[in-house]
């Protein structure tokens, strides 16, 4: 749903498909309550509700939902905290394949969290 160049990603995958994108947090979560997406791909960093915050957000709407967070650098931290939201998966959005695997992963209910 955000993401801006993430959006090429899954639209290269058989089967998937776009439904959304949102420029920022407030807006991620609005769309969200619209449009209830199979899965959420949220960047951390976003402006004026970073991912982390739109994901707790969302994961009290929605707790069946999965989300995956990207972010262009990972910590251990970032993990602990996604994980204590409701993020289900976190990869950098700069490695494309983790980002496919990820979403692949989450939507066969599984979750993500490489190393």
């Amino acid at each position: 749903m955000s993401g801006g160049s993430l959006r090429s990603v899954p639209e290269q995958h058989q089967g998937w498909r776009v439904c959304d994108e949102a420029g920022n947090g407030e807006e991620t979560v609005e769309r969200f309550r619209r449009i209830r997406p199979d899965v959420i791909v949220l960047d951390f960093e976003m402006p004026e509700m970073n991912g982390l915050d739109a994901a707790r957000v969302i994961a009290r709407l929605s707790p069946e939902t999965p989300i995956l967070m990207v972010k262009l650098y990972s910590s251990k931290q970032l993990f602990k905290e996604a994980r204590k939201v409701g993020i289900r998966g976190t990869c950098a959005k700069t490695d494309i394949n983790c980002v496919v695997d990820a979403v692949g992963a989450l939507l066969r209910e599984e979750t993500y969290f490489p190393n």
